[in-house]
């Protein structure tokens, strides 16, 4: 049975692991030391303030699968909605509901939180992602395009 749960300190070293797969699934390898890593997690998730939230699927003691999400404000008017930044289901989990645990439990969250809307992307060469958001019901926004930049110095 898959529980789920807000990351908590103590969850860094099996999130820093679950990502050094999702790196693997990306084609990249991961940067630093397996304790380097759960460092950088830790600042992210449990840092002040945090940088960011996380949303845990467990078989167990098991991590199966993450959703790493923030707040963005605004959204429409002056609401706020959530940013689904990366869900990912561990290799031996996939296609056994875990994905879709995970969204509904950012779906009450936003609930919760009052939020307008629940946001993310994908990757256009991602299929199955599209396919799987699609069958949760969420149609793409062409309206919209994704940009990225460096941060640059004063």
């Amino acid at each position: 049975m898959i529980r789920v749960d807000d990351a908590a300190p103590g969850d860094e070293g099996k999130i820093a692991a679950l990502c050094a797969e999702l790196d693997g699934y990306y084609g990249d390898d991961p940067e630093g030391t397996p304790a380097q890593r759960t460092g950088i997690v830790r600042d992210a998730l449990f840092g002040v303030p945090p940088l960011a939230y996380a949303l845990l699927a467990w078989d167990g003691p098991d991590l199966a699968g993450m959703a790493a999400y923030s707040f963005l404000w605004p959204a429409s008017g002056l609401t706020a909605s959530l940013y689904l930044k990366e869900l990912y289901i561990g290799a031996a989990y996939r296609r056994a509901g875990v994905g879709r645990v995970l969204m509904d439990g950012l779906g009450a969250i936003a609930a919760r939180r009052g939020l307008s809307r629940v946001e993310w992307t994908t990757d256009t060469a991602n299929e199955g992602a599209q396919a799987f958001y699609e069958a949760l019901g969420a149609k793409p926004l062409a309206s919209k395009i994704f940009y990225r930049a460096a941060p640059r110095g004063e």
